[in-house]
């Protein structure tokens, strides 16, 4: 079952609608270095997790988000894509519902996979033709925190 890392915070948005939230829901995935996850609560703002495990639940998310991903290894394997998304955001984003309200993407990554530094936003991105809002250094530092809810609050309030 999805966890939620923080309740909603701060204001209404001032875009005429009453019930809309200041931020867009974050919907992220970590494993289990829980560098996203450390990120994720250092944003303060309202998440649902991806499940770590297959046997878990995936969620069903029925509002429009912002996906939240690290890149794995920088692309091993057949093609340099390869591997580079983690399995369980694939498999949530099979799911018609969960692609249909994506509205754009953050990725981690590690400046150490050279060119394929923060590749899974990139992929996802392109395949689910949402912009890639950000890339961050593994959990991320006090700027990128700064930056990131900023950001989004005024890219939110625009969209």
């Amino acid at each position: 079952m999805a966890t939620a890392v923080a309740d909603q915070i701060g204001a209404v948005a001032s875009s005429g609608r009453s019930d809309r939230p200041a931020a867009p829901l974050l919907v992220y995935f970590s494993s289990v270095s829980g560098n996203t996850a450390h990120f994720i609560e250092k944003l303060g703002m309202r998440a649902i997790r991806i499940p770590l495990r297959p046997t878990e639940s995936m969620p069903v998310i029925d509002e429009p988000y912002v996906l939240v991903t690290p890149t794995y290894g920088g692309g091993q394997g057949r093609g340099e894509e390869k591997g580079a998304v983690p399995k369980q955001v694939i498999r949530f984003l099979n799911g018609e519902d969960n692609r249909r309200l994506i509205r754009g993407v953050i990725s981690a990554g590690n400046t150490n996979f050279g060119e394929a530094y923060c590749l899974a936003g990139d992929i996802v991105s392109r395949k689910c033709r949402v912009p890639h809002l950000y890339r961050l250094e593994l959990f991320g530092t006090p700027e990128d925190v700064e930056r990131i809810s900023e950001g989004l609050e005024r890219w939110w309030k625009q969209y």
